[in-house]
């Protein structure tokens, strides 16, 4: 995306936000008492809001600092989600068997990053576009692949195997990886009122994902 900064938002700011996903869902009241429920988005959308994570005037200026250098909404960024910022839990090192992310075909030599989320109910898979290039592990049918065989696409996030080491068919291809969320700030105007804010109110500093 041509509007994208590939930077990330301060992580000393980014471990006391607050959000998570959002989903949009229509639900009609039926006449015998039941409802209909309906998806109106394929893939949830995440909000998040540092202001509580803005304790100090050091922060403060951080987060000017870095607000005015995307000039408000106009440029996304990178923002690590502090619970879900792994292709595992978070306090688990990740693994190259942790997400599978296709199968080969001796041919295909691109595949995407997903994580998927789910029960035996249930599951749902999604596309991870930013990930932590240098985290990023591989492995074909449990097998770690060496890291001179593969490269990461800097703009989609996916897994390009180098020519010669596609997988072959029916090989299974999995992948562990660390990843940011492409954010960009949901408002330009950042008006702080310093009396207000050494009396311990904190200004809300909303952020919204955006599609890659």
């Amino acid at each position: 995306m041509t509007d994208f900064h590939d930077v990330r938002f301060p992580l000393r700011l980014a471990i006391a936000t607050s959000g998570g996903p959002a989903r949009r869902t229509d639900i009609v009241q039926l006449n015998n008492g039941r409802e209909q429920r309906n998806a109106r988005w394929a893939n949830a959308r995440r909000r998040y809001d540092a202001g509580t994570s803005v304790r100090t005037l050091d922060d403060l200026h951080t987060l000017l600092a870095f607000f005015e250098a995307r000039r408000g909404q106009l440029h996304g960024f990178r923002f690590r989600d502090p619970i879900d910022f792994k292709s595992c839990a978070p306090s688990i090192a990740i693994a190259a068997t942790d997400q599978q992310i296709g199968v080969g075909d001796g041919e295909r030599a691109r595949f995407s990053l997903v994580k998927h989320y789910g029960d035996a109910a249930a599951s749902i898979s999604r596309s991870i576009s930013k990930p932590v290039q240098a985290s990023v592990l591989v492995a074909i049918d449990g097998e770690a692949v060496p890291v001179d065989r593969y490269v990461v696409d800097a703009m989609t996030g996916d897994v390009v195997f180098l020519t010669g080491f596609e997988p072959a068919a029916g090989a299974a291809v999995t992948a562990g990886f660390e990843f940011d969320v492409p954010v960009r700030f949901d408002m330009d105007r950042l008006e702080i009122s310093l009396t207000a804010f050494k009396a311990g109110q904190i200004p809300s500093v909303p952020m919204v994902e955006i599609a890659p």
